[in-house]
């Protein structure tokens, strides 16, 4: 793992999660930007107790090299500026109104994920 890897901790029983994780992966601006862990596993629990299982199931979490732990939308400017074609559009959260927006569509997805998994991957 790269010491200045970021650690994306992830539902990887969601088909929706798994995605999205490997688009990070795919996107990412060096195949080592990024560490993935699943939110169930036991090395999950051990080296980020903070992050609760059922916060982890209901958002992604990024923890940051300096121990910063973001959260949901928090994380996705974070992500976005640690891929290739995508990090200029980090700026966007930036903008007025943004964070209300991004947290609002960001839980009403997550409250969904299931029901889009099921139509998305059959």
């Amino acid at each position: 793992m790269n010491a200045c890897a970021a650690v994306l901790v992830y539902d990887a029983d969601c088909p929706v999660c798994r995605a999205s994780a490997d688009w990070v992966l795919r996107n990412a601006v060096a195949p080592d930007s990024f560490e993935f862990l699943p939110c169930r596993s036991v090395e999950t629990r051990l080296r980020f107790p903070a992050i609760a299982e059922t916060a982890c199931l209901q958002a992604m979490h990024l923890v940051l090299q300096d121990g910063t732990i973001l959260a949901g939308e928090q994380a996705i400017p974070e992500i976005l500026r640690r891929t290739r074609r995508y990090r200029r559009a980090g700026v966007l959260f930036r903008l007025p109104g943004a964070g209300i927006l991004s947290r609002f569509l960001y839980r009403a997805f997550a409250r969904r994920r299931h029901r889009i998994a099921k139509r998305l991957f059959p």
